[in-house]
């Protein structure tokens, strides 16, 4: 069953096609990932979901309500924690909590179970002053706030963009708890890594959804040769690699290059290596690799 219906979702802002007709649906308790760069449209369709912006065209069901004609009742069913901290930081974290149960004639008490899990790891703080928690503590009070009344469908912008290492896995924990629950689940993220933490994904570029499958599909459906690249001189690597007439891309991927050839053309270790030695390279490590979802949103953008 579709909790999320979206049907060729599109809006601008002046000039700029910020969404160009976005199709998708998303099942219950299901964590649907939408995954991108900054300015591809990953908060404006999430600010269309959750009735805060009107579309210029097409339409979208949020649990049977629709975002246009139902938008009271759709404020009531969904939690949202957008991208940028928009708690009231002159009021404690017990405060801020109170007043967001107040505003959806909700109580604390009746909810405490959704976020237990994670407002007890902040209860201790509950006097403190929200615009002076550290970033991990700021996460996890607008978690707690997005879910006190109860939403049935859950938007988190970009929620661990900022924070470090320990807080992003725990704030994924949080999420598969909250799936346990029910609650469908859509969050928008740049980091690829955390792709495999979803369901399904949909990779997004300029307004648009380049694919949509399970991250395991979208890998299982790259067909290119991969290759790791690593020299002595990783600058001039990269240039003597896109120099080649046979090589379609090299960019870097951490402490290495990646590289695929043009269609049809097949290298071999060998090949690859003579090919560097000739242009002077020296500590040379090549490996045939499978790709990550980064290398097959590189391919599906043709970066």
């Amino acid at each position: 069953m579709a909790v999320v219906e979206v049907r060729n979702l599109k809006r601008s802002y002046q000039d700029v096609e910020a969404l160009k007709g976005v199709n998708f649906e998303v099942s219950k308790g299901e964590i649907f990932g939408i995954i991108g760069p900054d300015g591809a449209g990953k908060t404006t369709l999430f600010r269309l979901l959750t009735t805060l912006l009107l579309p210029d065209e097409g339409e979208a069901r949020i649990d049977g309500s629709d975002i246009k004609k139902d938008f009271r009742e759709i404020r009531k069913k969904v939690g949202y924690m957008p991208g940028r901290f928009s708690l009231y930081q002159d009021l404690s974290v017990e405060e801020n909590l109170t007043i967001f149960a107040s505003i959806f004639n909700a109580s604390i008490e009746d909810n405490y179970y959704l976020i237990e899990k994670i407002y007890s790891q902040i209860e201790p703080f509950r006097k403190r002053k929200a615009g002076v928690l550290s970033g991990g503590m700021k996460q996890k009070l607008a978690l707690s706030c997005a879910l006190i009344h109860k939403p049935t469908v859950l938007f988190l912008d970009e929620p661990t963009t900022g924070v470090d290492p320990v807080s992003r896995k725990e704030f994924w924990e949080m999420l598969f708890s909250l799936k346990e629950q029910g609650i469908t689940i859509l969050v928008s993220t740049p980091y690829m890594d955390e792709a495999g933490k979803c369901d399904r994904i949909a990779l997004i570029q300029d307004g648009q959804f380049l694919k949509i499958n399970t991250p395991e599909g979208i890998v299982n459906d790259y067909s290119k040769q991969l290759w790791s690249a690593i020299s002595g001189n990783m600058s001039d690597l990269l240039r003597d690699i896109r120099s080649s007439q046979i090589v379609e891309s090299c960019y870097a991927f951490g402490d290495t290059h990646h590289v695929t050839f043009q269609e049809g053309k097949f290298v071999s270790e060998a090949e690859f290596r003579e090919f560097l030695l000739n242009k002077g390279h020296e500590d040379i490590e090549l490996h045939e690799i499978s790709p990550s979802v980064e290398d097959c949103f590189m391919e599906l953008t043709g970066s």
